[in-house]
């Protein structure tokens, strides 16, 4: 199977995106089909032997939208014969993203034409250098165009261009139509000059430009949505505007066809509609463009040029001509262009828009540096490790992105009611249309039109189809701001939904890199012999507590012996043979495993844990040797965030390896309410469920390798930025920097998030609920009241313009805290396992 994403424009409500939805579904070889109304981009799941991304686009085309490709055309260098040519056509066409591909060998030119939303030109023109061949730029270099920001913009361009073409006609046809109604005397005037059949003629020309210019817009959607037997928003404007005009032109050229005392026109009311129907969709757009403002952000923060040495020689190149291995070259001030590791120089980086952490990191020789970060200080070369799409930046754009565009749960209720919406709607305005014309008044036949427009014109799809992903892009971007990425738009909703966090000890809770506190030698051993020994066998074991033996023994100036015979028993303990003696240190489960007898030490291992500190055996020749207790530092901002998840609500469990007296005495010093201790690496999972057994929902934070299970266990799973590349795969929120304070943060904004949508939501039922009947006037026979069609466009423009302005509010979320660690080692950092 294959996804591709592919950006959609025309879509205007709720119906739109669905019909575009069940078109991509019914194709064969199409697994699954997901399109979001506000990022106006579709996700498709298919089997490329069955269905091809061409026949995908000619779907959308077909359902009556645009899908948005884009084309770029480059030089291609190196070229023999049709062979080479076939060759870098296969290539290209077989990149994702790409729809179609030629390479003409006689112009020595290559032409692609693909989805933006997968692939850059930069990247096209690098899959035709690891063919072999050359690319030629133009002079200059080429910059990414971002297609789909483009389109976008063309539409509200657009909008604006139909919307003053409307209201400029609009205008003088609502003032002859109205004016005369203030001041009688004027119409009086009016048809003395032009003759009541002279104004409606007039009338029908202004009214015609607005019907058949700007209200064009809605007719090929409107009747392709009618086609197909789903109408949408377009469907119900172009319904409602095409009867008042069509009666009007009824009016105006056969007046004879109506019953007597029913010749009236209502080409201003077509016009009006139209014209504010316009209005209100050219404000949303608007606002729609800044909800994406958080991605647009992330894109800015990408370096345009590079500095990189080729052949003893400086060359400043756009960022698509870099390629791996290359070094570059970065001043102070500078952003740095792509992902690297320091050569050489020295200097502090402002990594604050990838971590949310404001103090700058120290970079020296071998450090990791990130593309997108701000170099402050010094000058340094670094060599580059990751480009185009592979580099971090790229990973929490298109994480955001797939955060945006997916669906969560609370987003069902509002897709089941928009499946039947529209067709209910056209059912009401038929049923208003009756009911007029059966028991209204004389004359029936106007108050029924009347009426049955304001319906149709009135109801608004677009409010529910908007309420949801508005929210979550606004949303995930801000979270993407503060440091925190959803991965999915399902975790926003999940994460506010926990009762437990339950936290791995380690690395998480912890610095993750432990300190030997107390070395104690039994009477008959060496101190220096006994740490020697156990250093080598530890330094060949690479885990956190054997580096901190290691370092230990390295401090006090010892030689470290090679080892043979070596064995981790994974959440018991290690063993070797280190000149020719056995050497076997582990926990108090690994003693008792290999059926030592520890009762000896028994006192002095037991004040240690209750110290906070992990003890461990060392044995050597079978006989007990030393104690040795290590301690891994509580992470400055742990406590702190601890109180913040206990001032929400929460309860806090921790999950860790080490024995019940130690993980008691850590949990009762940070104030945690529940231990689950002497957990195996593959007992997390178990663990997990136990405290989901308890019937709360549960986020599990972790950062390890062996955490990521336990990660894709748990209701929600958080991994720690600065951790495994497995653990982020398995995770629905990544915390960018190590910093827990990033996860009451999280939480806040899931609320905020979850809670606004709510508001949405009941918005636009209560709306649509409230003013649907009054459109079809039931407040006549009580209190004399009609809603003019005029109003009922205004008030639905209005509808969706407040469900997006109400989801811009989001932006302004304050977090609960303030993430801001101190200076971090450079090898501390990982930020590329984002």
């Amino acid at each position: 199977m294959e996804t591709i994403h592919v950006g959609v424009q025309g879509m205007t409500c709720a119906n739109c995106s669905m019909r575009v939805e069940r078109t991509l579904t019914k194709q064969g070889g199409v697994e699954g089909a997901s399109v979001n109304l506000a990022t106006e981009r579709a996700t498709v799941t298919f089997d490329p032997g069955l269905v091809t991304p061409q026949k995908l686009l000619e779907a959308i085309d077909k359902s009556g939208y645009t899908p948005v490709t884009a084309e770029v055309g480059f030089g291609v260098t190196g070229m023999t014969c049709a062979n080479c040519s076939s060759r870098i056509e296969r290539k290209l066409s077989r990149t994702e993203g790409v729809i179609d591909a030629s390479v003409n060998l006689a112009t020595e030119r290559a032409t692609v034409r693909y989805l933006p939303e997968m692939v850059s030109p930069g990247q096209l023109r690098q899959v035709v250098r690891d063919t072999g061949y050359g690319v030629l730029e133009p002079e200059g270099g080429v910059e990414q165009l971002d297609s789909e920001r483009e389109a976008r913009e063309g539409e509200i361009r657009s909008l604006k261009r139909d919307l003053v073409l409307a209201a400029a006609f609009a205008a003088p046809l609502l003032l002859l139509t109205m004016l005369p109604m203030v001041i009688p005397a004027l119409e009086s005037a009016l048809t003395e000059v032009l003759s009541r059949q002279g104004l409606y003629l007039l009338a029908f020309v202004l009214a015609s430009v607005v019907q058949f210019g700007p209200g064009r817009r809605f007719y090929r959607p409107g009747i392709a949505s009618l086609r197909h037997g789903s109408p949408d928003m377009n469907s119900l404007v172009m319904i409602g505007t095409s009867a008042a005009y069509g009666y009007s032109v009824v009016a105006t050229f056969l007046p004879s066809l109506l019953p007597a005392g029913t010749v009236h026109v209502y080409f201003e009311a077509s016009a009006a509609i139209i014209t504010l129907i316009l209005v209100g969709k050219y404000l949303e757009a608007i606002a729609k463009g800044r909800t994406s403002e958080a991605i647009k952000k992330l894109m800015g923060l990408q370096a345009k040029t590079a500095r990189v040495l080729r052949d003893a020689q400086e060359l400043d190149l756009p960022i698509e001509q870099v390629v791996l291995g290359d070094t570059v070259l970065v001043r102070p001030g500078e952003k740095i262009p792509v992902d690297g590791e320091v050569l050489s120089g020295f200097s502090y980086v402002d990594e604050s828009m990838i971590t949310g952490e404001p103090i700058p990191v120290q970079k020296d020789v071998g450090a990791e540096v990130v593309g997108g970060t701000v170099n402050k200080t010094g000058a340094f070369h670094f060599k580059a490790t990751k480009v185009g799409a592979d580099t971090v930046l790229a990973h929490i754009i298109k994480m955001v992105e797939e955060a945006q565009g997916s669906k969560p749960r609370i987003q069902a209720l509002a897709d089941r009611v928009v499946s039947v919406f529209v067709p209910s709607v056209m059912a009401i305005a038929t049923l208003t249309f009756a009911v007029w014309m059966i028991f209204g008044p004389s004359p029936a036949l106007t108050f029924a039109l009347v009426n049955a427009v304001a319906v149709l014109i009135i109801a608004c799809p677009c409010a529910m189809g908007l309420a949801t992903p508005t929210s979550i892009m606004v949303g995930t971007g801000k979270a993407a701001e503060l440091g925190v990425l959803f991965r999915k738009g399902d975790a926003l909703q999940s994460l506010q939904e926990a009762g437990v966090i339950a936290l791995d000890k380690t690395g998480t809770l912890t610095k993750g890199r432990p300190e030997l506190t107390d070395f104690r030698v039994e009477q008959g051993f060496d101190r220096l012999e006994v740490l020697q020994l156990i250093a080598s066998v530890e330094r060949v074991s690479e885990h956190p507590v054997g580096e901190a033996i290691v370092e230990h023994a390295n401090a006090e100036g010892l030689e470290l012996l090679e080892v043979s015979g070596f064995e981790a028993v994974p959440g018991f303990g290690v063993e070797g043979r280190v000149a020719g003696r056995l050497v076997r240190i582990g926990a108090d489960r690994y003693m008792t495993r290999l059926g030592v007898d520890n009762r000896a030490v028994e006192a002095v291992a037991g004040r240690l844990a209750d110290e906070g500190k992990t003890p461990l055996y060392a044995l050597i020749d079978g006989k007990p040797a030393a104690v040795i207790a290590v301690a891994d530092p509580i992470k400055d901002a742990t406590p702190a965030a601890l109180e913040k998840l206990h001032a929400l609500g929460l309860r806090v469990a921790m999950i860790t390896g080490d024995n019940r007296r130690t993980a008691e005495a850590i949990a009762g010093r940070l104030g945690i309410d529940e231990v689950l201790a002497e957990v195996l690496p593959d007992g997390k999972v178990d663990a997990v469920k136990e405290l989901q057994r308890e019937g709360q929902k549960v986020a599990f934070v972790g950062d390890g390798i062996n955490d990521a299970p336990a990660l894709a266990q748990a209701d929600v799973g958080l991994a720690i930025g600065t951790g495994t590349d497995i653990a982020i795969e398995s995770a629905d929120v990544i915390l960018m920097s190590g910093d827990l304070r990033g996860i009451p943060n999280a939480i806040a904004l899931s609320k905020s998030t979850l809670n606004n949508i709510k508001q949405n939501l009941f918005w636009a039922f209560i709306y649509n609920v409230l003013l649907i009947p009054v459109a079809a006037g039931v407040l006549y026979p009580p209190f004399g009241i009609l809603l003019s069609p005029i109003l009922a466009a205004a008030a639905m423009g209005f509808s969706s313009v407040f469900v997006v302005s109400n989801a811009l509010r989001l932006r302004g979320f304050e977090a609960p805290m303030k993430v801001s660690a101190p200076p971090r080692e450079p090898s501390e950092i990982s930020l590329a396992t984002a």
